[in-house]
């Protein structure tokens, strides 16, 4: 029977109209509603695909469900960053950024429908196992993820401390998937840690962009600088870093930047459209700095990487990024749910998008170590692999407004599935190419700065 009227919606119905009238008036004024007949002229046809496969599907259905996973659909196919989170997937979203994690230590995100391994998280079961970036998940624990969302994925791979989960993977060049056992673990997020590679030359990793880097760089930076008062030059390693949250990108940039533009967002709509400049610091860092980055470095790493290129603050040294040059907003929803959803793209200081372009190095260097030169270049998924995808525009500037909104809430990263760090280690670092070249580059900077006077 065909639906001829608003009264005759299936009441799980009004769900989907809820959430849909939400999602298009979440951006837009009071004039969306001018097309409501549309929209209910839409959700008609949408109602009628809802009976017919109550009444006539080969096995029961649950309205609810379906309700839901359209929903899913609906948003999932914007773009790869947007997405329809049931309350127990914005439970987890929440805690990518805060809290503890049990789980095996991967970046994980769908492309073309393949759970992809964007990047292991160093130190992690899942690294120490061998798993790599580019690796596909064809199956957790024997059951297939073709079918799977990333959140389902992610529930799927975490689990009680100490237990194990099989991984079923499928890699490039290798005829069969390779299985592993690996035994999850937790300990709090930890996302900025440093060495002293030599006297005057300090090393600092940071893993990802969570509610406390910031204030845990700025607390990491002013215990180098007291530890070794002469500064030489300082190496900030932002490899296979997922990116996070926004503020904390922009606070990170802030701590070594006195002046300028860090960054500028501009959206669809006016009030999305932002400039975030530096504030002057009271250390006035003047050290010089080498930034790292490689394919696995996306979104809030690659702002910071991408401002201080710009500003002629840092060197960067390594391969090009990720390219994710937008920007995601999170919204609660009335049953607990949650939508993410993307509100605008970023440009660097000099007006560069690097939207499905990433950040290019003023160095370019493949990673090797003296163990493993011969091994092939790790396969690193990128923004513009994956299905829908913003593409790529022409550099554009934004117009500076004197108010900036508060960007808390936004988000820019790929899901992490656990975060988990190893001890940095000297000799390991050592015996990095990528490291040892920055180095190279501080040490001969500072000797012909000496020589110029």
């Amino acid at each position: 029977m065909t639906i001829n009227s608003r009264q005759h919606f299936h009441p799980a119905l009004w769900i989907a109209v809820i959430v849909i009238l939400i999602i298009l008036g979440a951006g837009k004024d009071d004039s969306v509603f001018a097309n409501t007949d549309d929209t209910y002229k839409s959700l008609k046809i949408f109602s009628d695909v809802i009976e017919q496969l109550e009444k006539n599907y080969v096995e029961p259905v649950d309205t609810k469900d379906l309700v839901q996973k359209a929903i899913q659909g609906m948003v999932h196919g914007l773009d790869p960053h947007s997405t329809y989170l049931l309350p127990e997937d914005y439970e987890l979203l929440q805690d990518d950024t805060k809290g503890e994690f049990s789980g095996v230590g991967i970046v994980i995100n769908m492309d073309k429908g393949l759970l992809t391994v964007v990047s292991p998280i160093e130190g992690t079961p899942a690294h120490k196992a061998g798993i790599k970036a580019g690796d596909i998940i064809f199956k957790v624990d024997d059951k297939p993820t073709k079918d799977m969302t990333v959140s389902e994925a992610v529930k799927a791979i975490k689990g009680p401390i100490g237990s194990s989960v099989k991984l079923t993977i499928v890699r490039k060049n290798e005829l069969k998937p390779i299985d592993f056992d690996v035994t999850r673990n937790v300990i709090p997020i930890e996302s900025v840690r440093y060495i002293l590679l030599k006297p005057g030359y300090g090393y600092i990793r940071i893993y990802n962009f969570t509610e406390k880097t910031t204030g845990d760089l700025e607390d990491t930076l002013k215990r180098m600088e007291s530890e070794e008062p002469n500064v030489k030059g300082l190496i900030i390693d932002l490899r296979d870093n997922p990116g996070g949250l926004l503020p904390e990108a922009i606070g990170v940039t802030d701590l070594f930047l006195e002046d300028g533009v860090i960054l500028s967002i501009k959206g669809r709509l006016e009030k999305h459209n932002q400039v975030y400049s530096a504030h002057e610091n009271e250390t006035k860092r003047t050290y010089p700095i080498v930034v790292l980055i490689n394919g696995g470095s996306a979104s809030a790493a690659e702002i910071v990487a991408g401002a201080l290129q710009d500003h002629k603050r840092s060197l960067v040294i390594g391969t090009t990024s990720f390219g994710k040059g937008s920007v995601q907003t999170v919204r609660s929803l009335r049953d607990g749910s949650g939508l993410k959803f993307t509100i605008a793209r970023y440009y660097t200081p000099s007006g560069r998008s690097i939207q499905a372009k990433g950040i290019e190095p003023d160095i370019i260097l493949e990673y090797e170590t003296l163990k493993i030169k011969e091994e092939e270049a790790i396969p690193y998924l990128k923004e513009k692999d994956l299905k829908n995808h913003l593409k790529a525009e022409p550099d554009g500037r934004v117009k500076k407004q004197d108010e900036p909104d508060d960007e808390k809430d936004s988000d820019m990263d790929s899901t992490l599935e656990d975060t988990e760090y190893a001890s940095l280690n000297l000799k390991r670092l050592m015996s990095d190419n990528q490291v040892v070249r920055a180095l190279d580059v501080l040490i001969s900077y500072h000797i012909f700065s000496g020589m110029q006077k």
